[in-house]
């Protein structure tokens, strides 16, 4: 989603606050829903304090405000069949969708991008109005010093006020599992509301950065090394590039462009990015189209994990970068692997997304990963060739799987595998199942089938020779898809019974 301008309160003018109004343009669709959604935060937050302060309990029409902001678009089919290829941001069938709005203000960019073409291209009918979706009063609440001390627990207060429903939080619409014909309306977007502030509030807790600073273009990677790497390549472009204007660090540090070298490494030198799970590092452009890289940790639990919550921001792109195993013979230490399919082993999306369910590679990606890596190596043709190989990957839920070789080799055999890790694959299904262009390049670190295994000096002449070149290629190929932003948002994540919002 990218950076976001300061929120922009409006008024709401009674008695009409309730109804469902039509907006004549996307503008004012999102300024009203910003509008009542300020107004529904607002009412609820100062009925929270005054409770806790004086114990007084909200009245029924205060209880009225309490709720998100409904969307709602009608299509009045009429025959049209737009030319457009557009993978998003259109009907296919009459009638009407929905969807709940949280923070509005913040994604205005987001729904005007989608709501813009849409009424462009279709006869529709927008309409903004409040729901009927009670907004929990943990998403008003900032950073929880507001409870301290008041002697009020948290079921007390759920008692009082609406509180989290982790029935009304659901993929249901990502997954495919909403009935299409049993609701009068059908969903405008993969995620509501609720859906979207339980992981907003998730990403603070696990990323330890404010949401708002995460960028439209995420890399992903399994060692802390990267981001050595990754600030230090931050800071060098806020001093060489104009379009990149600050970094944000994990606990909300910040380093400006225009400070010295010497203040910005004091910076991150101080920064305890070890108290959060899995750490941020944001490089934030002026034009909204940063990069943002998470330290996943090792794991597939782990990249499903920050993978759900990061999806609501609803980024343009996110691209494994990592260490792998390599299992060919003809692989040395410090190769790059492009992942042209993935063989999940892993377990974890089974139930949603059975294995067995291909994988498509995107070619928008897989082209721009295997320009940046020529750009970066500087090797074309079959040298580039000897360096970067393609093909499956198989990712694991077991680190030890090595101790299964002889049950686990006819596999590898057959399925051509030249790579194995355990969040490759885990990332490019959660990129299928939650719409978000992916890919994968990651760097062999030990041919475990090959006798050449990580020991401490080979570990460390590897990570001095490969690692700044990976990143490098990783943000250059973020670079190469920013100019293919339409077409890089593939028809191939979409089903026939898709949302209008991507």
């Amino acid at each position: 989603m990218g950076t976001s301008s300061p929120a922009r309160k409006q008024t709401v003018s009674s008695p009409s606050f309730n109804e469902f109004i039509v907006a004549a343009t996307a503008e004012e669709a999102v300024t009203r829903l910003s509008a009542l959604y300020h107004r529904a935060t607002d009412a609820l937050s100062q009925a929270l304090k005054r409770y806790l302060k004086e114990r007084t309990l909200p009245s029924a029409a205060e209880r009225e405000l309490f709720r998100y902001p409904e969307l709602r678009v009608t299509y009045h089919c009429q025959g049209e069949v737009p030319s457009t290829v557009r993978a998003y941001a259109k009907v296919q069938v009459p009638g009407t969708y929905s969807v709940t709005v949280t923070q509005p203000e913040d994604f205005r960019g987001y729904l005007l991008d989608q709501l813009g073409p849409l009424m462009q291209d279709f006869t529709v009918t927008v309409e903004v109005g409040v729901s009927q979706q009670n907004i929990p009063y943990p998403y008003v609440v900032e950073q929880g010093d507001e409870l301290a001390g008041s002697g009020v627990t948290a079921a007390e207060l759920a008692r009082v006020f609406p509180s989290t429903d982790l029935s009304a939080a659901s993929d249901g619409v990502a997954d495919g599992l909403h009935d299409w014909d049993d609701f009068d309306h059908m969903p405008l977007a993969l995620f509501d509301a609720a859906r979207v502030d339980f992981s907003l509030r998730r990403l603070v807790h696990y990323t330890g950065s404010d949401w708002r600073h995460v960028q439209p273009w995420i890399l992903l990677t399994n060692y802390h090394r990267y981001v050595d790497q990754f600030i230090r390549y931050g800071i060098d472009l806020l001093h060489e590039d104009s379009r990149y204007v600050r970094m944000v660090l994990p606990g909300n540090v910040v380093v400006e462009r225009g400070m010295d070298e010497g203040e910005m490494q004091a910076i991150v030198d101080g920064v305890v990015w070890h108290r959060y799970q899995m750490p941020a590092y944001h490089l934030i452009a002026a034009n909204g189209h940063g990069a943002t890289l998470v330290n996943i940790g090792v794991g597939p639990s782990n990249a499903k994990n920050i993978t759900d919550h990061l999806a609501v921001l609803r980024p343009h792109c996110w691209l494994m970068i990592g260490h792998c195993g390599g299992l060919r013979q003809s692989q040395t230490i410090g190769d790059y692997v492009l992942a042209h399919a993935y063989m999940r082993r892993d377990g974890i999306l089974d139930r949603v997304l059975p294995p067995n369910i291909p994988l498509p590679a995107l070619a928008e990606v897989q082209q721009a990963l295997q320009e940046a890596a020529a750009q970066v190596t500087g090797e074309r043709g079959e040298d580039l060739k000897r360096r970067l190989r393609t093909g499956t990957v198989l990712t694991y839920d077991d680190r030890n799987w090595e101790l299964r070789w002889a049950q686990e080799r006819p596999l590898i055999n057959l399925s051509r595998a030249v790579a194995v890790d355990m969040e490759s694959g885990t990332v490019a299904a959660q990129g299928y199942r939650l719409r978000v262009p992916y890919g994968t390049l990651l760097c062999v670190s030990d041919k475990p089938l090959h006798s050449e295994i990580k020991l401490p000096g080979s570990a460390s002449a590897f990570y001095q020779r490969a690692v700044s070149q990976h990143l490098r290629i990783g943000i250059a190929a973020l670079d190469l898809l920013r100019s293919q932003l339409n077409a890089l948002h593939s028809r191939k994540l979409r089903s026939f019974d898709e949302p209008p919002f991507r």
